[in-house]
């Protein structure tokens, strides 16, 4: 699937995310931040109900029951998805990975990538026979705390570090 984007913004899926999810929320801030993207699709829950509520919430164009068939409907359409963003539990990556780029859509994932050898091998191979992309987040390098944590590591300003402590609370 080919799609001219230079002239409109890219417009983005998400599976996963839906109500309650706190991934969900700083995938749709952040991929909207630059004006440069638009989510307009969504198989944000297994639950019917929850996905179509959450679509609702983020005031999507499409929602879908299954991640599957929002797969296939979005290669179909002349208006589909430029690329998915997978916020599922870390079981679900791979296959939901997989059936995107099967239909031809690039593919911006959660870590981890899949949850065995075989599957990343699996994957590799799906991304290497196509011409898609596949991303695997690291979201928090871009933060400016984080950029300015590296620099003054590397300049030496911190010293010799022997141990990092790190806690995330959500």
């Amino acid at each position: 699937m080919s799609r001219d984007v230079s002239n409109r913004k890219l417009r983005a899926g998400i599976v996963g995310g839906g109500r309650g999810s706190f991934i969900g929320a700083v995938h749709h801030v952040a991929v909207e931040l630059d004006g440069q993207t638009e989510v307009v699709a969504g198989a944000m829950s297994t639950d019917p109900q929850t996905a179509a509520a959450s679509a609702k919430a983020w005031y999507l164009d499409r929602s879908y029951d299954d991640y599957k068939e929002m797969a296939k409907a979005e290669a179909g359409r002349p208006d589909g998805i430029d690329f998915v963003m997978i916020t599922t539990p870390n079981h679900m990556h791979f296959p939901v990975a997989k059936a995107f780029l099967e239909q031809g859509i690039h593919v911006v994932s959660e870590k981890p990538m899949t949850f065995s050898l075989e599957e990343a091998q699996e994957l590799v191979k799906t991304v290497e026979n196509s011409n898609l992309v596949y991303a695997l987040m690291h979201n928090y390098t871009g933060y400016p705390a984080v950029r300015q944590a590296r620099y003054m590591v590397r300049q030496g300003e911190l010293g010799d570090i022997r141990k990092v402590l790190v806690e995330y609370i959500q």
